[in-house]
């Protein structure tokens, strides 16, 4: 059956992007959740009284992310998130909808350590004991979820100092980090959606909390995204300044899979002015062509675009150990190879029509010769180790 699914606290950050992935789903552009059908998606936010009332009758689904987390006045905490949690428990109650009910709250509901004094975590806790006892008395599924700090884009200098270093680094503005040492725990906005997927398939991970711990247990009170990050301020700002400084080192910093860096450096990109969306390589040009480094890394060497032009041949050397991989993407060459001890030869005729990638073997001097008479002929070469002048390992020698 499909559902009809209502976001409360549609404009946020946490609520655009679900919204966005949830449409995503609905629209079949994501295909990799096919147990999930909506039929419908409610976008609710605080202002929109008259809608709320015909979305509670409607849904099949609620995620409550509404709530005030700033407001002029501390008692105002209690009024946003508490007070919205009950006029939204009332429209449900009221249309005797049974629909499961997902509800935001934080880490700083524990009120544990430093958050012992926290009048927005005793309003999110105060929410969740309402939550908790709507779901007992009127037999309704809740899911409750203490999210640690999150990591979107969001406006800076608001409430995430992830952001607000993010938008400061790409902007080139001032910021002061006070600790170096402070660590968070942070929750990645599209970790966080994954994890609303696995509530609507029924496959949410439970959880106690000793303190702000979160302890995974199959019958816990609590839902949690399992997926996060503990990094201290130091470590974000440094990895801000080498994403920074990418465009021009053209080093690109570590980022495996599922690693924080690989996500910060997404949300990093997200804070670019549009000026910055394009940088200029450097050209190194001849009256044979250009060459043109275009990506350094740590460990797997360097990308870089050759273009050679009509009848010009390039290469005749070898080298020791450093070996590097030829891709023709457009135009008609000849790649020749010959081994310096035994004279073995080789050569391909290669095409951007046809797209391969041949191998430059150490120990074997090798040239790529441009047949064309008119096109030039353009080359993406990788090489298994960045270029060092004080150590080239490149050694002139004619092929043929």
């Amino acid at each position: 059956m499909k559902m009809k699914i209502l976001v409360t606290g549609a404009k946020g950050m946490v609520g655009k992007a679900l919204v966005n992935n949830l449409k995503n789903i609905r629209d079949g552009k994501n295909k990799t959740r096919p147990d999930i059908q909506i039929e419908e998606i409610y976008e609710y936010d605080l202002g929109d009284e008259a809608k709320l009332d015909g979305f509670c009758k409607e849904c099949d689904f609620v995620f409550n992310l509404a709530g005030v987390n700033r407001p002029t006045n501390p008692e105002d905490f209690m009024k946003g998130n508490f007070g919205f949690a009950s006029t939204l428990l009332d429209n449900l109650k009221k249309w005797g909808n049974k629909s499961t009910i997902m509800l935001s709250s934080s880490i700083q509901a524990t009120l544990a350590g430093r958050f012992g004094t926290s009048e927005y975590g005793k309003s999110k806790l105060a929410g969740e004991e309402l939550f908790f006892n709507y779901g007992k008395e009127n037999d309704v599924k809740v899911a409750v979820y203490r999210f640690p700090n999150l990591m979107g884009h969001s406006r800076p200098k608001y409430n995430s100092a992830v952001s607000t270093f993010c938008w400061a680094v790409a902007n080139d503005e001032e910021f002061t980090v006070n600790d170096r040492s402070t660590e968070l725990e942070l929750l990645y906005i599209d970790d966080l959606v994954e994890g609303m997927f696995d509530l609507l398939e029924g496959k949410e991970k439970h959880c106690e909390f000793d303190g702000v711990e979160t302890v995974m247990k199959e019958d816990g009170r609590y839902c949690c995204v399992p997926v996060t990050h503990k990094v201290t301020l130091g470590e974000i700002v440094d990895l801000l300044q080498e994403f920074k400084e990418q465009p021009v080192s053209l080093m690109m910093p570590k980022i495996p899979d599922g690693s924080f860096a690989k996500k910060l450096f997404s949300l990093y990109l997200s804070y670019l002015p549009k000026e910055k969306f394009k940088y200029a390589l450097k050209m190194n040009c001849d009256d044979r062509g250009s060459f043109t480094e275009m990506i350094h890394t740590l460990d797997c060497g360097q990308v870089s675009v050759n273009i050679s032009k009509p009848g010009i041949t390039k290469g005749n050397h070898w080298h020791n150990s450093k070996w590097e991989q030829f891709i023709v993407v457009s135009g008609h060459g000849l790649i020749q190879e010959r081994n310096i001890n035994t004279g073995e030869f080789v050569e391909f005729e290669v095409s951007g029509d046809r797209i391969e990638a041949v191998y430059m073997i150490p120990g074997w001097t090798h040239n790529i010769i441009n047949l064309s008479k008119t096109e030039n002929l353009v080359t993406i070469m990788t090489c298994n180790e960045i270029f060092n002048k004080d150590r080239p390992d490149t050694f002139f020698e004619i092929v043929k």
